[in-house]
């Protein structure tokens, strides 16, 4: 008895400081699309950039604030409560630079109508089995989001070039869900552990794009990071 509430105590520390370094992560990887916006702002159009990770990235922060509430797991809400704040900020700047605003309607649209099925979805179901089957729908949500920036890859093979892509958001991105991912584990968590583990897979794949094709805008983050 003595053995195993020590190593709960332990597996409580650990989740403590891993859930906070988690944290920290995802809101520098959240704050790496002001990178995005700032070119957006220099160019003085959103033209050739990609509005998907900001519009994903606020439909996500609001499907998985309602996951972490069922969990009640503090630190996935206040991730994701910024998560969605930020990504607000970012679409503003996309939608004001933008010079096809009904694509980017449209693409709201879209977004907010699935969100909102689901979460009438949750508010339904039977609360017995609510957190497997939600974590089951946002888990594909997810995977959805991180392999969304692949609809290029024609374009990329075709171009040899991988500029489109949000190098700064999938760079990051690695970081955060091998974070995720350990913190999964010392929580018992299926879902948080499949759900980064097939997206650190996706997001591994997607940087070997710029690996093999040249990047412009990959060259100057990193030495952007470098500098700083």
């Amino acid at each position: 008895m003595t053995v195993n509430k020590t190593r709960r105590t332990r597996r409580d520390d650990y989740k403590d400081v891993v859930g906070s370094c988690a944290g920290i992560s995802t809101m520098v990887h959240m704050l790496s699309g002001t990178l995005l916006c700032k070119n957006i702002y220099q160019r003085k159009t959103s033209e050739g950039t990609d509005p998907m990770p900001f519009v994903g990235g606020i439909g996500m922060g609001i499907l998985m604030l309602r996951y972490a509430w069922i969990l009640q797991d503090q630190a996935m809400i206040s991730v994701n409560v910024f998560g969605m704040l930020v990504n607000i900020l970012y679409l503003t700047i996309y939608y004001i630079y933008s010079p096809k605003e009904h694509k980017t309607n449209a693409l709201v649209g879209k977004m907010a109508s699935v969100v909102a099925a689901i979460l009438a979805y949750v508010e339904i179901e039977n609360p017995d089995n609510i957190e497997y089957r939600y974590g089951m729908i946002v888990t594909a949500i997810f995977f959805l989001l991180i392999a969304s920036p692949l609809i290029h890859l024609s374009e990329i093979i075709k171009t040899k070039n991988t500029d489109i892509l949000p190098f700064p958001l999938i760079f990051m991105g690695t970081f955060v869900s091998s974070q995720w991912l350990l913190y999964g584990f010392i929580i018992q968590n299926n879902f948080i552990i499949f759900q980064n583990a097939v997206g650190l897979m996706l997001l591994l794949g997607q940087l070997s794009l710029f690996v093999i094709f040249p990047s412009n805008k990959a060259d100057k983050f990193v030495k952007d990071s470098k500098h700083e």
